[in-house]
C-alpha cells in the first residue's frame, strides 16, 4: 500500500505518494496530471524492489502552486526533485517522467548526474536544444495556432479549462474521437482548445468514472494556472540551458511512448526519436508500444511496468 504526506523542498510543499523499500525511484507526472497517474506504477516498482515516490509537481493538486510564473522554470522544477531527494534522507535515485515530467526527468540527469544514476523518460524524447528560442521557432515557420502558443496569455486558457472541469479532463484525458490525434495540438482562429471534441464519448478502458472524478475533482480545487505556467517558460528554458547546447547525458536511459502518441508522431518528435543516441550514448531500449496514445503508463500499464523493471533493476545492480 502506498502512503501519502506533504514534503518540504526548495522552499515548497510537495504532496508526494511513497510505497517500497530499496533504491529511490523518483516518478514524474506531466500535463494536466497528478502524482494519481502513477498509480498502476507504484505498487509494482515497490513490488519489485524499490522505493517509489511520486510527487505532485509544482502548481498540481495537493502541493504548492507560486504566483509568480518565472517560479516554473525548469531550474525550479529539477530543484524541486533534487530537493526532494534529500528530503527522503537519499543521495542516489533514479528519475523517470512523462509528459512534462520527462523534460524534469532528462534535465535532472544533465544537471547532476552525480545524484541521478538513470533516467526514463515517457513520451516526450530529450533535449536537442534548437538553434532558437522554440516559439520564435514556431512564429518563423509560419505556424500560429499551436496549443503552445495558446497556452502563453495567462487567463485565456484557464478560462476555458475552468469553465467545465469535468468536460475539460473527459476530453483531454479519455477523448478518443480523432481519427488524426495531432490535430488537437492546433487550436483553430477564435476557438478554444476543447474544440476538436466531439459529443461526450465512452472512457477508454484504461480511464474509469472514479478515475476521472478523482482528476476532476482535483483540478477543481487547484485550476489550471500552475500547470500552464509551465507553458508560458518554454523560451526561458532554453535561454537558462544555454550552457548544456549539445551535451549528452550518459546515464543508463530508457525511452517508451505510444505509437500513436502525437508529441513522437509530429515531423519533429518523429525525427528526435529516431536520433535519441545523439543525447543518450548509453540508451539501454526504445520501446514503442503499439497503439497506444499519449497516456501511455496509464493505457498500457502492463508493458510500461515490465519495461522499467527490467530497465531499473539493471541499472540499479
Amino acid at each position: 500500500m502506498s502512503s501519502t504526506r506533504v514534503i518540504k523542498t526548495n522552499g515548497i510543499d510537495l504532496f508526494i505518494r511513497e510505497a517500497g523499500q530499496g533504491p529511490l525511484v523518483v516518478l514524474c507526472h506531466g500535463w494536466p496530471e497528478l502524482s494519481y497517474s502513477w498509480r498502476h506504477q507504484i505498487p509494482a516498482l515497490a513490488e519489485a524492489g524499490f522505493r517509489v515516490v511520486a510527487p505532485d509537481m509544482r502548481g498540481y493538486g495537493q502541493s504548492a502552486a507560486p504566483p509568480d510564473i518565472a517560479a516554473y522554470s525548469i531550474f525550479d522544477t529539477v530543484g524541486d526533485v533534487v530537493g526532494l531527494v534529500k528530503a527522503l534522507g537519499e543521495t542516489k535515485a533514479m528519475v523517470v517522467g512523462h509528459d512534462w515530467g520527462a523534460p524534469v526527468a532528462w534535465h535532472a540527469a544533465l544537471f547532476r548526474p552525480d545524484i541521478f544514476t538513470a533516467v526514463a523518460g515517457l513520451s516526450v524524447p530529450p533535449p536537442f536544444r534548437g538553434r532558437g528560442k522554440p516559439l520564435d521557432l514556431l512564429r518563423q515557420g509560419g505556424v500560429t495556432n499551436f496549443y503552445w502558443q495558446y497556452f502563453q496569455t495567462p487567463g485565456v486558457a484557464e478560462a476555458e479549462l475552468e469553465r467545465n472541469v469535468a468536460r475539460t479532463m473527459r476530453i483531454v484525458l479519455g477523448g478518443r474521437g480523432l481519427a488524426d490525434p495531432s490535430a488537437a495540438m492546433f487550436v483553430q482562429e477564435g476557438k478554444g482548445f476543447l474544440s476538436h471534441a466531439t459529443a461526450e464519448e465512452p472512457l477508454p478502458g484504461w480511464l474509469s468514472e472514479a478515475d476521472l472524478a478523482y482528476f476532476t475533482e482535483s483540478f477543481r480545487k487547484s485550476g489550471f494556472r500552475g500547470g500552464l505556467n509551465w507553458y508560458r517558460n518554454i523560451d526561458r528554458n532554453w535561454e537558462l540551458t544555454a550552457p548544456w547546447q549539445d551535451a549528452q547525458i550518459r546515464q543508463p536511459s530508457l525511452f517508451i511512448a505510444g505509437s500513436r502518441d502525437a508529441v513522437i508522431t509530429g515531423l519533429i518528435g518523429a525525427k528526435r526519436v529516431n536520433e535519441l543516441e545523439r543525447v543518450l550514448p548509453n540508451l539501454k531500449r526504445k520501446l514503442i508500444i503499439e497503439g497506444a496514445g499519449h497516456w501511455v503508463q496509464q493505457e498500457r500499464a502492463d508493458e510500461v511496468n515490465a519495461a522499467l523493471v527490467a530497465f531499473l533493476r539493471e541499472s540499479a545492480a
